[in-house]
């Protein structure tokens, strides 16, 4: 189950923030985000080596999407089409609302249920698959919302329910002074919560050949400005490095 936080501020100088843990299989290799996709130039995102696709990639039109799986559909399935080739195709699009249409206009069925995030600096959208039917599409709000592999801000999961408040109480992150210290201190969190235990843990240790692998920071510019931050293995604080964005990116 991995996890996506955006803060959405419209008007500000950075109307969008995204940080996000993805939790995976250990032995499921994978790359750093990069332009990966000679057939998609431009787009960056971290290369999952098993299916060529991604959970995370940002666009040249500025439309970052990111892909989670929904409760008892980790992993591939016989028949079904990997799950990281939506991100690509979100990002391909020239903002949030067209990749928003395109995906909605897929065949559901032909992949297993997942969760999606697609935004830009001025929309953002939920979209749920759940492995049958149209894809269905939910506005995402002004203000911070946490996404894991319930719905936005769903109090029975309990992550949203243990950390929402705390991103909604610590302060926003400053991308043009290079200060990310609260989120950045979130996402490292670790400690079992005195309810929920290990399920509302944000930063999972490895069990059973499975934990939180690498973790992003994310924000886009009100002029077209993007800066990604972004940490190898499980987040900790003073970790996470400033990747290099193309110039149709960046």
């Amino acid at each position: 189950m991995c996890t996506v936080i955006l803060l959405r501020r419209p008007g500000d100088a950075w109307p969008l923030i995204i940080a996000a843990n993805r939790d995976e299989r250990l032995d499921r290799a994978w790359d750093p985000p990069r332009a990966w996709w000679p057939d998609r130039p431009g787009i960056v995102g971290g290369r999952d080596r098993s299916a060529g696709g991604t959970w995370m990639a940002l666009g040249t039109g500025g439309v970052v999407a990111a892909v989670l799986n929904r409760p008892g559909s980790l992993g591939p399935a016989p028949g079904k089409r990997s799950r990281g080739e939506l991100p690509l195709l979100a990002a391909s699009e020239a903002d949030a609302a067209a990749a928003m249409r395109r995906l909605r206009a897929l065949p559901g069925a032909e992949w297993r249920p997942f969760n999606m995030v697609v935004a830009d600096s001025r929309q953002a959208f939920f979209l749920r698959g759940l492995g049958a039917g149209p894809l269905e599409v939910m506005d995402l709000a002004e203000g911070i919302a946490m996404v894991t592999a319930h719905d936005p801000n769903d109090p029975d999961s309990p992550r949203i329910r243990r950390h929402l408040p705390r991103f909604r109480a610590a302060t926003p992150p400053d991308p043009a002074a290079e200060n990310w210290r609260d989120w950045e201190a979130l996402l490292a969190d670790e400690t079992p919560d005195a309810v929920d235990g290990a399920a509302a843990m944000l930063n999972i240790a490895p069990v059973a050949g499975f934990g939180t692998v690498c973790s992003s920071l994310l924000a886009l510019g009100a002029a077209g400005e993007a800066t990604w931050r972004f940490c190898p293995g499980r987040p900790a604080s003073g970790r996470f490095v400033p990747l290099k964005l193309p110039a149709s990116v960046a």
